[in-house]
């Protein structure tokens, strides 16, 4: 694969903070991971047994209102282990949510999406109950989507990209531009599955031209916002497209695409403009394709990293080998490491 040597990429660095706004950014879709995960703050979440997320104070308050549905201790917060099964528990937050919803006050409820995710753990083989995808951030569970880079090796341009803007009418992000395709894992769909339906109804992208998507890994952050908290995980795809491809929307969702280099790519990211949490994608894709690389990234390593956050090894409460990461990134040079405490 052809790497890309560009020098207007060097540009791209602040020599007053010596780190490169690439990292910036990093650390900015892994806020709460970086901070420590706000060590004795935010509460495990406990279903069945299962560490599945983390609670913030200002949620907790809520919740201590539902004494039959939720046990609130010192160290964690637990549905009411009563609930035995899948439909239970599902019913049982619904209840809670739809109350807490009709008040109007939690800011994550009022862009509810009649969508369901499930609520799953690496440790127990089927998910343990769902949940309106609006409400998993108020109890920091991890969520799972597809996104795919649509992308033209243009003779004249090199790389291009093909970004989405998001329709001013969606409950989240409205106007930011976007990832090409993407969305998240609701109940009943598999990742492929999900990944040529989501092709279909945001670009357009059927038949032969689908057939083309490659899976090219994942990608892991933890972000927070006044929502809530974000332990997000997508799975990507490339998709290499014609020249004369021109993506369409069918289902209302997108505003506008719009083709730009990688160099403009980057650029877009780095604005307010650009959905944050969709920004790891599109570094993922650069690495990949080589044109960011050690040479032009003084902080390669601690962006890689950045990217590949291992969720799976933070909610593992009441286990003695969890770990919480440090609240910085060192940036001192190539040698710098991001450093994890047990």
């Amino acid at each position: 694969m052809e790497t890309v040597w560009n020098s207007n990429m060097k540009n791209m660095y602040s020599s007053t903070q010596n780190i490169s706004d690439l990292l910036k950014l990093a650390k900015k879709f892994n806020c709460f991971y970086l901070s420590g995960l706000h060590q004795g703050v935010c509460k495990p979440f406990i279903v069945a047994g299962y560490q599945v997320g983390l609670i913030r104070p200002d949620v907790m308050k809520y919740l201590i209102r539902f004494p039959e549905v939720f046990r609130i201790t010192g160290k964690y917060v637990e549905l009411n282990p009563a609930f035995r099964d899948y439909k239970e528990r599902t019913t049982k937050i619904a209840d809670v949510l739809q109350s807490l919803r009709k008040e109007n006050e939690i800011c994550a409820l009022k862009g509810w999406r009649d969508e369901c995710f499930g609520v799953t753990t690496p440790y127990y083989p089927e998910s343990l109950l769902e949940m309106d995808r609006s409400a998993m951030c108020l109890f920091g569970i991890r969520n799972y989507g597809v996104s795919v880079t649509g992308y033209v090796n243009h003779p004249a341009k090199g790389l291009c990209i093909w970004l989405q803007q998001r329709s001013f009418t969606k409950q989240t992000w409205p106007g930011k531009w976007d990832c090409f395709v993407s969305g998240g894992l609701a109940v009943g769909y598999g990742i492929l599955e999900t990944t040529i339906k989501e092709a279909a109804e945001e670009a357009s992208v059927e038949g032969e031209l689908v057939k083309k998507l490659v899976p090219a890994g994942c990608v892991s952050f933890y972000f927070e916002s006044e929502r809530g908290l974000f332990p997000n995980t997508e799975y990507v795809y490339d998709l290499e497209l014609p020249l004369d491809f021109m993506p369409q929307n069918a289902d209302g969702e997108v505003e506008n695409f719009e083709l730009l280099t990688a160099e403009e790519c980057v650029q877009r990211a780095l604005t307010p403009e650009f959905k944050t949490t969709s920004a790891p994608v599109l570094l993922d894709f650069l690495i990949r394709r080589g044109y960011i690389n050690p040479e032009n990234e003084p902080h390669y390593r601690n962006l890689v990293e950045l990217l590949h956050v291992p969720l799976q090894s933070i909610y593992t409460w009441p286990s003695a080998s969890a770990f919480v990461p440090v609240a910085s990134v060192a940036t001192n040079g190539d040698g710098a490491d991001m450093h994890l405490a047990n």
